[in-house]
């Protein structure tokens, strides 16, 4: 009996040190979630309480604007539906004598969010993700690099005003099943427009 109770704690302790190390490695998921901004050619429904006919359903256009009645062209790329919500409730508040009913920006599609994935993958193109990604997951999502791809030359291109900033990345490791933790943390963000290339 006192071997069974001693192997069962034992077992009980190995499994709370085990949890506490993966809780400790893995990060929550609020830390790795981030915002999204809305980009052109993202859909969102706009609604004010009470008021009908002030209902809409917008597509942001290439510029980054879409028009709103009484208020005009709202700005919206890269601006969180929050801030879209307060802009149309200043452009409103002329027309109510008392308080501005409250306004909702909803996005309905993330049409606008667009990464590109080209060279050695075995489904190059466009990707459309409905959430925010790094270069690992859009080198997967096409499909998986391609026989002779050089995993260790990754480069991500992002253009930025009238410059194009390239990042270098090595993901050979990652790709082989063995992972290097710091390489793994410091992974990008993509964002919508930015070109993942596999040599």
């Amino acid at each position: 009996m006192r071997n069974w109770i001693t192997l069962f704690a034992a077992a009980f302790f190995v499994l709370v040190a085990a949890d506490h190390v993966f809780a400790q490695a893995a990060p929550s998921q609020g830390d790795a979630l981030k915002a999204y901004r809305i980009n052109p050619g993202d859909d969102l429904d706009i609604f004010v309480w009470g008021e009908d006919r002030l209902q809409r359903s917008v597509k942001v256009l290439p510029d980054g604007s879409f028009a709103y009645p009484l208020v005009g062209q709202v700005q919206a790329a890269g601006k969180l539906p929050t801030e879209i919500e307060a802009e149309i409730t200043r452009g409103l508040r002329s027309q109510y004598r008392d308080q501005v009913p409250q306004v909702t920006v909803a996005v309905k599609a993330t049409s606008g969010l667009m990464i590109y994935v080209i060279g050695k993958v075995r489904n190059p193109g466009v990707l459309l993700p409905s959430r925010y990604i790094n270069p690992l997951e859009a080198i997967a999502m096409a499909g998986g690099p391609d026989t002779f791809a050089d995993l260790n030359g990754v480069a991500v291109m992002r253009k930025q005003g009238g410059r194009v900033n390239v990042t270098r990345l090595r993901l050979g490791d990652a790709m082989k099943g063995n992972p290097n933790p710091a390489e793994i943390a410091n992974l990008p963000q993509l964002q919508s427009g930015d070109s993942v290339i596999v040599p």
